[in-house]
C-alpha cells in the first residue's frame, strides 16, 4: 500500500488540485514512507553493532518515515539458550522451551529501545504477545494466523518507533509460541503486511540477492530486482538469504521486501535513497522491465538418492512408499520411475536430505512387504543444481542448453525434475562447482 505524505504536518489530499491548494508554497513535498526494518543475529551480535542498527534506523526516521524495527536474538545466544534446555532435560516441554529460546530477541528488543532512545529517537520495545503476534499452538514451529497492529500504528502518529522482538507470537493457551529458526525474517514480513507498510527491509551479512553463490563463482553479480517466486525457487533450492516462510508469506500479501547489508555505513551516499537504496528489491513480477530468461542458478549439497528395485506395478504402490515418508517427516524431492518391458515391475528413484537418509531407509524397510519392493539401494553425496528463471515460460531450448553446458565438461546427470520456472539436475557432490560455474556461464549470468 504506496502513499504520499507530507512531513509533520501535512496529509497528501485526494487529487493534485487540493494537493497544490493545501501545501504552502515554501513547502517542499517530501515522501514519506512505512518502513519495517528488520537486522539478523549477526547485525545485533554485540552492543557495537546494535549501535550501527540504531544508526541505520535512525537515518529513516530522520527522513520522516514511519518506522518499526524486528530484530533477531544477537548471533549465538539462540543456540546457546536450546542448548541449556537440552541440557535441563533432553526431553522437555516445548511450551517451557519457548519461553526460554524467545528471551534472545527480547534482549535485543530492549537493548535497540535503549541504544535509539539515548539517541533522540522515540522508541518503545514490543514483544510478540504485546501486538499481539497470534499463532497456531504448534510450539517450537508456530504459524502466524493475525496480528492486530493497530496500536503500533497510532503511536506512530506519536513519531515513536516500535522495536519488535521476532521469531515469536502468542499461542492460544496464552503462552508464548515460537515460529522455528529463521522466523524473525517470518515476523517481519507479517508485521509489514499487517502495518500496510510500503516495504520491508531486511538487513542482513550480505548485501543483496546474487545470480549464484560468489563463493564458488566470483563472477556472481547482485540483482537489482528479482521476482517473488524466483526467490522462493533459491530459497528454498540452497539459497540462504531468505527462510522460505518469509518468501511465500511476502508473495502472499504482495510485501515489497528489500534485502540489504547492515555492514554498510549507515549514512554513506544512497543508503537513504528510497527508490534505490543499494541491494535487491524481491517483488512482483510485473515490477520488473527487462525479465531475462535465467535469473540464477542455486544449489544443495548433501542429496541423497534412494533406489527402490524392482516395485510391483500396480495402482496404490506409489502411495504406500511415500505415504510413510511423508508421516515420518522426510521430505522427498527429486522422483523418476522406471517402467519395466514387462509392466510387471518398476524401479523407483527419488532423492532425500542427507540428513534423512537413515530414517527414510528405516521407514522404507519396516513397510517392504506393503510398499512391495524387492532390493533397496542408497547413495549419498549428491548435489542438486538449478536453473531458476520466470522467463522460462515463454522460451524454450533453456534445458537443453543446461545438458549440453554439462555433457561438454563431462558431468554426469542422475536425474531431472522440471517446473514452469526451475530446471532441477541431480549430480555427483565433486562435480558441484564445475557445474554451477558452467551454467552460470552458459547463461550469461557473468556478464554486466
Amino acid at each position: 500500500m504506496s502513499r504520499t505524505r507530507f512531513h509533520e504536518r501535512f496529509v497528501a489530499p485526494a487529487n493534485d488540485q487540493a494537493l497544490r491548494a493545501a501545501v504552502p508554497q515554501d513547502t517542499e513535498p517530501v515522501f514519506m514512507a512505512r518502513l519495517v526494518l528488520k537486522f539478523g543475529g549477526t547485525s545485533v551480535a554485540d552492543i557495537d553493532r546494535i549501535r550501527n542498527v540504531a544508526r541505520h534506523v535512525k537515518r529513516e526516521v530522520d527522513a520522516g518515515h514511519d518506522v518499526a524495527v524486528v530484530v533477531s536474538a544477537m548471533a549465538g545466544r539462540t543456540n546457546e539458550l536450546v542448548g541449556w534446555c537440552r541440557e535441563a532435560s533432553p526431553i522437555h516441554d516445548a511450551r517451557e522451551y519457548d519461553a526460554v529460546v524467545a528471551s534472545g530477541e527480547q534482549v535485543t528488543a530492549g537493548i535497540l529501545a535503549i541504544t535509539l532512545q539515548g539517541m533522540g529517537v522515540n522508541a518503545r520495545s514490543w514483544q510478540g504477545w504485546q501486538i499481539a503476534i497470534k499463532t497456531d499452538g504448534a510450539h517450537g514451529a508456530a504459524r502466524i494466523q493475525e496480528i492486530d497492529a493497530s496500536d503500533i500504528i497510532r503511536r506512530f502518529e506519536d513519531n515513536q518507533v516500535a522495536v519488535i522482538a521476532g521469531f515469536q507470537g502468542i499461542a492460544p493457551d496464552n503462552r508464548i509460541a515460537t515460529l522455528g529458526r529463521g522466523g524473525s525474517d517470518t515476523s517481519a514480513v507479517a508485521v509489514a503486511a499487517a502495518l500496510g507498510a510500503d516495504r520491508c527491509d531486511i538487513y542482513t551479512d550480505v548485501d543483496g540477492v546474487y545470480t549464484t553463490d560468489p563463493r564458488i563463482e566470483p563472477k556472481a553479480r547482485r540483482m537489482a530486482r528479482i521476482s517473488f517466486e524466483e526467490m522462493l525457487e533459491m530459497a528454498s533450492l540452497g539459497a540462504k538469504v531468505l527462510q522460505v516462510r518469509s518468501v511465500e508469506l511476502a508473495m502472499v500479501h504482495k510485501v515489497r521486501t528489500f534485502v540489504r547489508s547492515s555492514f554498510d555505513d549507515p549514512d554513506a551516499p544512497g543508503m537513504g535513497d528510497f527508490d534505490n537504496p543499494p541491494g535487491t528489491l524481491i517483488c512482483d513480477e510485473d515490477e520488473i522491465v527487462e525479465q531475462q530468461v535465467v535469473t540464477g542458478i542455486a544449489y544443495a549439497r548433501d542429496e541423497a538418492q534412494i533406489s527402490l528395485r524392482r516395485v510391483a506395478d500396480q495402482p496404490g504402490v506409489a502411495a504406500a512408499i511415500f505415504g510413510p515418508l511423508a508421516e515420518a517427516g522426510v521430505n522427498v524431492d527429486m522422483i523418476v520411475q522406471n517402467i519395466s518391458e514387462s509392466g510387471a515391475s518398476t524401479d523407483m528413484t527419488f532423492t532425500v536430505p542427507a540428513g534423512d537418509l537413515g530414517k527414510a531407509t528405516a521407514v522404507l524397510d519396516r513397510a517392504k512387504a506393503e510398499m512391495r519392493y524387492d532390493t533397496i539401494q542408497s547413495e549419498q553425496g549428491l548435489t542438486k543444481v538449478s536453473v531458476i528463471g520466470v522467463g522460462m515460460r515463454s522460451h524454450t531450448g533453456v534445458a537443453a542448453t543446461a545438458f549440453k553446458a554439462l555433457a561438454d565438461r563431462g558431468v554426469n546427470i542422475r536425474a531431472i525434475t522440471t517446473s514452469e520456472i526451475k530446471i532441477s539436475i541431480l549430480i555427483d557432490g565433486d562435480y558441484t562447482e564445475l557445474a554451477v560455474r558452467a551454467l552460470h556461464s552458459v547463461y550469461g549470468l557473468d556478464k554486466g
